[in-house]
């Protein structure tokens, strides 16, 4: 269902073009300003979600785009709708996320009069062009097919991260029955030049100790693939957050993402030669306890979609641009086997990091464990919690887009639930799980109306130590004031209650099995674990 208007305005025009583009959802708040982008949705078949606040918007499509692979799409108003997307913007921009953000502007002849208007900004795009691919203000509907073109080529060939564009008012009203609103052709990913691959590979060949970083930028990749890269390059396996699920955690390569501890920091230090996949070798992921201690030696082979990405953090011998699939593909069939001992230094660094795992850390893991014995094809959504941040070492789902949360990147509080809200939107065959403290869950807690709203059945896995937990630790260790962390907690029973939710609460192993066996379909579920308490075995 996708019928045009005989005579649409560009408001019309451009649902109708989403439409094209395989665009099925849209996340939005309706405003005096934005209620004409509204008219042609019921004949395109998009379906539309309202947030509670248009971060939670941005934060849903952000779980959107990561569960599926799909950009999410978000309508907002001009002014503080804008200003309120921002954030979701950040963490999205910070971790290639596609993301378009379609916002209303005031009429374009008050643009930049500073008259007082509704709503009115000095130039509110170019404060959306700092967490955005490009921002741009279609100021006649006969832009409107070119600027989409530019940024689901963004989304499907480049780089993904966020786009912006801004329509006046009256544009939004404007005639546009001349436009052709057919789906651009979209460009295919750059792929790596033979000659640099080949060289790439030649250097390889000669490594002794070898190491294989995968990041994000692989999650396309064909797990077979990397396998056979692995296994034929005889290197131990490092995974980003983003890109967990890819390479099997039970592999004898496999060292999991455990870059900043120790053990797999001195492994790195010692390599030759080093293959960096889709990742940004940056400090959310390599080196999360800040003492800039993740050290590499060795020639560093590069490949990345983004060409500027190529030269920050750790300076490449190889610089290859393209596309992270194909160059991986074509890499293992390069390579001769050979054995480099890989298993044995890889089963030497698991050894050392499976003696030293906190306490905290295990009970944390039994409880994510629980969840996946009950669904073990389950999306896991997190904020910056304590269990997120002990997963992040120690969780192992067993496909990519299972396993992503707030705090790489940008490191925002708030985004588990209407991440996963997103998430389970773009996969409702999937069980979703957002995994959120108490502090960060009161950030966006009103979009569990959202979801009840919506339909949306997923588990709000509540890790509640009445506080801001891992900050208060951080100022303990460094002798600071506690002031700021120890926060009021709410009765969550009775917040689920009112919100339409169910509610259980799992003091061990054995109950949070039940209650996530038991967690409603049409809804969403509050699982309370408290903390400390919660019992492992």
């Amino acid at each position: 269902m996708n019928r045009l208007p005989e005579n649409p305005t560009c408001g019309e025009a451009l649902v109708h073009l989403l439409a094209a583009y395989g665009v099925d959802t849209v996340f939005g708040i309706p405003g005096v300003h934005t209620v004409e982008l509204y008219r042609g949705l019921p004949q395109t078949g998009i379906r539309h979600i309202t947030p509670r606040h248009e971060q939670g918007a941005g934060f849903m499509a952000d779980g959107y785009a990561r569960a599926s692979g799909k950009p999410g799409v978000c309508f907002v108003i001009s002014g503080p709708g804008l200003t309120n997307i921002l954030t979701a913007m950040g963490q999205a921009y910070a971790d290639s996320v596609p993301m378009l953000v379609i916002s209303s502007v005031n009429h374009s002849h008050q643009l930049g009069l500073g008259e007082g208007r509704l709503h009115e900004l000095p130039d509110q795009s170019a404060m959306a062009a700092g967490v955005a691919a490009f921002s741009h203000t279609l100021l006649r509907p006969q832009e409107l097919p070119q600027v989409l073109a530019r940024a689901f080529s963004i989304f499907h060939s480049a780089r993904p991260r966020p786009v912006h564009i801004e329509i006046p008012i009256d544009v939004i009203t404007a005639p546009a029955g001349c436009l052709n609103l057919q789906a651009a052709a979209l460009p295919p990913r750059p792929v790596v030049a033979d000659a640099a691959l080949a060289a790439a590979a030649a250097r390889m060949q000669q490594a002794e100790r070898p190491l294989l970083l995968l990041g994000g930028g692989c999650i396309d990749a064909d797990p077979a693939a990397v396998r056979a890269l692995a296994e034929a390059w005889d290197a131990p396996v490092c995974s980003t957050i983003n890109s967990k699920g890819l390479f099997p955690a039970e592999h004898m390569l496999s060292l999991g993402a455990n870059q900043s501890l120790p053990p797999v920091r001195a492994l790195a230090a010692e390599a030759d030669v080093v293959l960096a996949v889709g990742t940004e070798l940056g400090e959310t992921d390599y080196d999360v306890v800040f003492d800039g201690g993740f050290a590499l030696t060795g020639d560093i082979i590069r490949i990345d979609l983004d060409a500027e990405q190529l030269h920050r953090n750790h300076r490449a011998a190889h610089a290859l641009v393209g596309d992270a699939a194909d160059a991986i593909r074509r890499l293992a069939a390069l390579l001769t086997p050979q054995q480099r001992g890989g298993a044995a230094r890889a089963a030497a660094v698991r050894a050392q990091l499976d003696a030293a795992w906190p306490p905290a850390w295990q009970t944390q893991a039994a409880a994510l464990a629980a969840v996946r014995a009950v669904w073990p094809d389950v999306v896991m959504v997190g904020d910056s919690t304590q269990p997120v941040y002990s997963g992040n070492h120690l969780y192992a789902p067993g496909q990519v887009r299972s396993w992503f949360n707030a705090s790489t990147g940008y490191g925002t509080l708030g985004y588990a639930l209407p991440a996963a809200i997103g998430a389970k939107l773009a996969r409702p065959e999937r069980p979703v799980v957002a995994l959120v403290g108490d502090g960060g869950l009161q950030f966006t807690l009103p979009e569990l109306a959202s979801a009840v709203e919506a339909g949306v059945g997923l588990v709000v896995l509540l890790w509640n130590n009445r506080g801001y937990g891992e900050i208060k630790r951080y100022m303990q260790a460094g002798g600071l004031p506690e002031i700021g962390v120890d926060i009021y907690t709410p009765d969550f029973q009775l917040l689920a209650a009112g919100f339409g939710c169910d509610y259980r609460r799992a003091d061990d192993v054995a109950a949070l099995r039940q209650a996530v066996a038991h967690s409603a379909a049409d809804r969403p579920t509050v699982i309370e674990i408290r903390d400390p308490g919660f019992q492992a075995a």
